[in-house]
Parts: structure tokens; sequence; C-alpha cells
């Protein structure tokens, strides 16, 4: 047993030292925080204003669309104002923020924040508002809105396609889209009576001119805000209360989710019990992640140290039994740290954003310290690395060359793609016949159940794959170790498969 220990700990001091080892370590929790972080600072920072301009020949939605724009960015700078109270305002002092037509009828912004004084910290910073995400511009000179639409567009060309620049308070900035509303737009409407086709020769109602197809957001707002607009002159054309309908459209019976394995009292579904649902599929990618990557380095390490020959001078100390134990725990210790360096991240991350987007990451923190998780994701992470190394150091042993080593992680590669394949679709149907298939099947059996582990899967699954999996591990090992004692010194073409099944009777 010394022996077993010394040479984990050469190989976990060994692996340690590596930059591979510190790189694995620092880029999953930086990915982690980078993927909560930086969609926050490119909406804040990184997203230019985008510039549009507006000709509206009918002169009856212009001022519809610009409504419907004003209320998005105001809706926006409520959201910015209530973190910021949450995070510099005193909780001795606190008061419900207004809805969002309250907030824009009471003046907005500047008038809130004077009521704010008494419930800020000395210390808060001033409050920044957003930026807009659409600023209209006027048309270049030299055009009028009431040119056809031929020449507007002409003339718009080269701003749209970024050849040139069109001014704005004196600055001037690229043109992200030109919208165009002509004079007879009400002739144009759709009416369901009439579904006939158009003649293809027609004109094409409102022209939404942009080069950025990715970015549908402006276009959707005005497509909104005129359809809007216009049924509500629909209702009022056929004698219809329009304030009246948009109250019956208001008008729903309401639906309550509720879980009967909750206690009485407690059934109704929350945020916390879906992401609770589904936060094992993070946990599968983890695990598979983790034990892939380890193994892939176990791999690497033990055909690199036999085609180097280090493995026979180590063997002239230590048997071969006591090498293959003392690398599988060295090696999974190295992945423990990783791991365990991960875990530790999310959790910092989670508690540190807690304050800023508590409705997003309190759930995240409260699921993972009342739920078992984590000590789950523990065990079956413990049996996976174990079982897939027997199987990695038992291949490892008897090729002599990376190339040939990949041959066969090719083939374990595929096996290990089914848990990620049928990650989305498990929770769904966590009791169902291809989930309970799957738990069954050794090689799956720490990621299926991982992801069943939320649903309170049949106690029979549970402590059955529990103890088929222990089986399987130690069988694992001991064939392992079989292969391993005769693989190891063996050169030239790898064995058949027939010839290695034939060393496990010796």
């Amino acid at each position: 047993m010394k022996y077993i220990w010394l040479v984990a700990w050469r190989e976990y001091a060994e692996n340690a030292k590596t930059k591979g080892f510190w790189l694995g370590m620092l880029l999953v929790p930086a990915i982690i925080f980078f993927s909560a972080q930086v969609p926050i600072w490119l909406q804040k920072k990184g997203t230019p204003v985008r510039h549009y301009v507006l000709v509206d020949q009918s002169d009856t939605l212009a001022a519809v669309v610009e409504a419907r724009l004003e209320r998005a960015h105001q809706k926006r700078v409520l959201g910015e104002l209530t973190d910021y109270v949450r995070k510099h305002g005193t909780a001795t002092n606190a008061a419900p923020m207004p809805s969002l037509d309250q907030f824009m009828s009471q003046g907005g912004a500047t008038n809130y924040l004077e009521k704010l004084q008494s419930r800020l910290k000395p210390d808060a910073p001033p409050f920044k508002p957003p930026r807009r995400d659409f600023q209209s511009a006027p048309l270049p000179a030299g055009l009028s809105k009431d040119a056809n639409f031929a020449t507007l567009v002409e003339k718009l060309r080269p701003y749209l396609r970024g050849e040139a620049k069109i001014e704005v308070n004196g600055q001037r900035v690229p043109l992200s889209a030109a919208i165009l509303i002509p004079r007879d737009i009400e002739k144009q409407i759709v009416r369901p009576p009439d579904k006939s086709p158009r003649p293809t020769n027609s004109a094409a109602g409102i022209e939404y001119w942009s080069g950025n197809l990715a970015d549908n957001q402006l276009r959707d707002e005005v497509e909104q805000s005129v359809n809007m607009e216009i049924r509500r002159r629909e209702y009022l054309s056929r004698g219809l209360d329009a304030a009246a309908i948009r109250e019956v459209e208001q008008t729903y019976a309401p639906f309550a989710s509720l879980n009967p394995k909750k206690e009485a009292g407690q059934e109704a579904v929350k945020s916390v019990d879906v992401i609770k649902q589904w936060m094992p599929s993070a946990f599968v990618y983890l695990l598979w992640v983790s034990i892939f990557a380890i193994v892939q380095m176990l791999l690497t390490n033990i055909v690199e140290e036999k085609s180097n020959r280090i493995i026979e001078v180590l063997l002239s100390s230590v048997t071969p039994g006591e090498l293959m134990m003392g690398k599988l725990v060295g090696i999974g210790a190295v992945g423990l740290t990783m791991v365990g360096s991960w875990i530790l991240a999310l959790f910092a991350i989670l508690i540190w954003k807690s304050g800023e987007a508590a409705s997003v990451t309190g759930p995240l923190l409260a699921v993972l310290q009342s739920s078992p998780l984590i000590p789950m994701f523990s065990v079956y992470f413990l049996f996976g690395f174990v079982m897939y190394a027997a199987l990695i150091l038992a291949l490892g042993s008897v090729c002599n060359t990376l190339k040939e080593a990949q041959s066969y992680m090719g083939v374990i590669t595929m096996l290990m793609m089914v848990p990620l394949m049928t990650m989305t679709f498990i929770p769904k149907d966590p009791n169902g016949v291809l989930a309970r298939v799957l738990s069954w099947i050794p090689i799956y059996t720490p990621f299926i159940m991982m992801n069943r582990v939320m649903a309170d899967p049949p106690w029979f699954d549970l402590v059955g794959t529990a103890v088929l999996l222990l089986v399987t591990t130690a069988g694992a090992l001991w064939m392992a170790a079989k292969v391993f004692r005769v693989g190891i010194l063996r050169t030239g073409q790898p064995p058949r498969i027939l010839e290695m099944l034939r060393w496990l009777r010796r």
C-alpha cells in the first residue's frame, strides 16, 4: 500500500506542475464568470446605439412607433433603477418599485430618483441610465419624406451599406435601418375575410431596409406597434370599444402549476422547482467533461511513459498492480482537485452575483445548497472515473504510441456520446423506459442517474444501479489489472481483443 501512495503522489505532483493542470483549473471558472458577465457588459457598453430613419408618408403611425420604442427604453431604465436600488438602497427604508406605467406617468427616472434619496446609502454612486437601443435620425439633406420610395431607397442605400454616415446632433453616425410607411397604408391592410393572394406587382406595404439580418429587434418592435394600432383602428371603425376589447383580451382564468410530490399547502410550483428539474443536465455535462478530460490525461500519461521506457524504471521498484493503482489514485486526485475548484468557483460567482441578479442566481444558489446534487455528483464522478480509467489503463498499457491509443479512444468517445445526446430528453421523462434502460447499462449509469437524481427515481433503480455500478467498477479494475500486468511491458503491434481476453484467465 505504501508504494501505491508513493506512485499516486508522484503522479499528482507531476501533473500539478503542468500548465495544462492550471489552465484546466482556471479556464472553466473563467468561462462560468464570463458567461454570466459578458452579456451584461455587451448590453451596457458593447452594443452601440442603432440609428434609424422613419419616413411616415401617412402621418399616422410614426408617433405610435416612437411611443413603443420609448416604452421599451423606459422599461430598461426601470430595470436598471431596480438593480441600483437593490444594490445601494437601505434595507430599513425599502419600498416596492412602481409599475412601468406609474414610472412613466410620474416623470421617469429623474423624478423617481428625487424620491429615492432617503432610501439610498450615503456612499451610493450616481445612477447612470442605460443607453438607448435605438435612436431616430433625420433624413439626409436634400431628401424629402414625400419623395417616392424608389428615390428614397436609392439615396439611402449608401448609408445603409455603410459607405456613408448620417448626421445626428452634429455627429456623423452609421445608419442601421430605414423604415418606410407608404401614404396609402390603409388600403394595403390585409383583412381576414379577403385572403386572396396579392398580385406580384402590388406595393410591399411597410418597407424595412437593413443590412443587419441578425438583429430583428427594431423590426419586431415596429411591426408589433403598427399592427396593434391598426387593430385598434379596426375596432373603432366597426363601432367597437377598443379599450373594452383590450380589457376583455386581458381577462383570463388563473392557472396554477402544482406538484403532488410536495407537502400539503406547499404544492405551488416555483422557479426553484423548475431549475431543480433541469439543473442535473448541467451536472451531467460537467460530469462528462471532467471524466473525459481526466481519462484523456491518464491515457496520455501511460502511453508517454511506456514509449519513453520510464515504465521499466518504475517497475523495478513497484509491482504492476501497485503502479496501476498509484496512477489511478494520483490522476483521480488531480481530477478531484480540478472539479472541486470548478464547483467552488461556481458557488463563489453565484454568491457574488446574488445581489445584482437575485431573480436568477438566488434560485440557482438555493438549489445547490438544499439539494443532493453536489454529493451525488461526487459519488458518480468517482465511480465513473474509476470505471473509465480502468478501461483506459488497460488499453493504454498495450499501446506504444499515442496514435494507436487514439484509435481506441475514438470508440470510447462514440460510446460516451449517448449521455450527451439524451441529456435534455431524460429530464422530460426521468422515469420512462429509455431513462430506466440506460440507467442499467453500467457505462451510462453515472450520467443517466445523475440526470434522474432530482426526479425521485424508484428506490429499486437507485439501489440497484448503485450495486451494479459498484460491481462493474470492481470488475473493471480486476480486468484492467490482468491486462495491465501483461501489456505494460509488451512491445510491437497491439494485441487483438481475443488475445487480451485470454490474458484474463492467467
